[in-house]
């Protein structure tokens, strides 16, 4: 069986549709991934795979259209035309189309073909691992149970229309997790570390497995606390869990209906201020370390993304430009629906404006307050105040006089981003960080470390 490559399925589909318009993606794979567990390793793998795309446009004036699309996992190159055909099937049974809009032309665009169209997909395979694996065996070989997963994803797409538009991107993900616990039974402790990648050369395995026993030490000593609110420290890892549910729910289109956190009578939030601090939120596709796909390519329309807007470039965009509310998202036809300016979502997130402070140094200045880890499980209760409920993991530890002294119980907090924005007393220096709760969704963050004078522990858990 001969694989087709990605760009000529983008050209033999366009080729075949009988469509008014058409856009086809195509998504190539690459995937390799190593587990351990109790101080050996399990398992490891790689793998290839392919997504691709078809969406046909049946147009019925220049804002009215049928959009059916169909995907496919197939690399048979005799699929090719019956996707095209079950597409244009779909299209002509679809409703109207809400967000129906011209599509871009390669101007528009900013490109007509890339240059690398042509070069085949990127691969990986598990000897991106190979320095990790020989770091990890050192702390095998100690006296705490590790547990970890890595993986390294490359994903290669091809973006085309029937308008000439041609793109390509590849998007390098990976992350390394490791878990340790010491104890046993009702006195194990348990402490997390973790980083994002792009190609594993920059992760410094020494330096996590020196973070995590660090943090398995504090716990030699256990305090318990009853909930309440606490001054706390949320590091980077959380601050970027608890900011990304933010930026999810900055639609323009819910915002401007009424029934977000960011609607107020007769219009948006928009231009207020949350607060005196100079943070910046942003999502930047050219961020160092942290680049991502620099043009929409959608299979499917939703509140955030138009099929339309294929092509449309990705530029940075302040969520929140120091300390006010600067911007929602909007996909053309919403923003021309709302007068409001076209705003494409992020795949990465930043904050900036902090004092430039090392967590370190916040401890140093705490007098007394817990210091978390990470959060996990993550709910929404509340939409329109956007209130949060979840429960902190793998270690929340109490600082006195300027010292970590103590770990202490789990709890459940409930608190919206919003109001934690609103009551920062001080953000730190600004680094790259893991998200745990949304890393399978959401992994290319930078955020500083926060001190919340008032965190809202609501109840005690047992969770380790």
């Amino acid at each position: 069986m001969t694989v087709v490559h990605g760009g000529e399925v983008v050209e033999r589909a366009l080729a075949a549709s009988r469509a008014d318009e058409a856009i086809v993606i195509v998504t190539d794979a690459a995937e390799a991934s190593l587990r351990w567990a109790g101080n050996s390793m399990t398992t490891n793998g790689s793998s290839v795979s392919r997504e691709w795309s078809v969406v046909s446009i049946l147009r019925e004036g220049p804002n009215s259209a049928r959009v059916g699309t169909v995907r496919s996992t197939s690399v048979e190159e005799g699929d090719i035309e019956s996707v095209v055909r079950a597409s244009e099937q779909a299209a002509r049974s679809a409703t109207p189309a809400r967000d129906a809009m011209p599509l871009l032309d390669p101007a528009a665009a900013g490109t007509h073909l890339d240059p690398d169209w042509a070069a085949a997909p990127a691969d990986t395979g598990i000897e991106v691992f190979t320095g990790l694996a020989r770091d990890l065996s050192a702390g095998f070989d100690g006296a705490d149970r590790l547990y970890g997963f890595a993986y390294h994803q490359l994903h290669t797409t091809w973006l085309g229309t029937s308008t000439g538009i041609r793109r390509r991107w590849t998007q390098p993900t990976g992350s390394v997790e490791i878990n340790g616990k010491r104890g046993e039974g009702a006195d194990v402790a348990s402490a997390w570390v973790g980083t994002g990648t792009l190609d594993f050369t920059d992760v410094r395995t020494p330096a996590l497995l020196a973070e995590l026993t660090r943090r398995l030490d504090w716990s030699k000593r256990r305090v318990a606390l009853p909930a309440g609110r606490y001054e706390t420290l949320l590091p980077p890892s959380a601050v970027a869990d608890l900011l990304i549910y933010l930026v999810w729910e900055m639609q323009g289109r819910g915002a401007n209906e009424g029934h977000t956190a960011f609607s107020r009578a007769g219009g948006t939030r928009v231009g207020e201020r949350l607060t005196d601090l100079p943070l910046t939120l942003y999502s930047d596709p050219n961020a160092a370390g942290l680049e991502y796909l620099p043009f929409v390519a959608t299979a499917a329309s939703s509140e955030t993304q138009s099929v339309f807007d294929n092509g449309l470039p990705a530029q940075r965009v302040d969520w929140v430009r120091e300390g006010t509310i600067e911007n929602l998202v909007y996909p053309r036809a919403t923003a021309a629906e709302f007068d409001a300016p076209v705003t494409v979502p992020g795949d990465n997130l930043l904050m900036t404006g902090g004092s430039g402070a090392t967590l370190e140094e916040m401890i140093a200045r705490t007098e007394r307050g817990l210091l978390l880890t990470c959060l996990w499980y993550i709910r929404e209760v509340d939409a329109a105040t956007l209130l949060l409920t979840g429960l902190t993991r793998d270690g929340v530890y109490l600082v006195e006089n300027g010292e970590v002294t103590a770990t202490v119980n789990n709890f459940r907090f409930n608190e919206s981003p919003l109001d934690l924005l609103r009551r920062v007393s001080e953000a730190g220096a600004t680094g790259i960080t893991l998200p745990r709760e949304w890393k399978d969704y959401f992994t290319r963050t930078a955020m500083p470390p926060l001190r919340i004078p008032d965190f809202h522990m609501s109840s005690v858990s047992q969770a380790t």
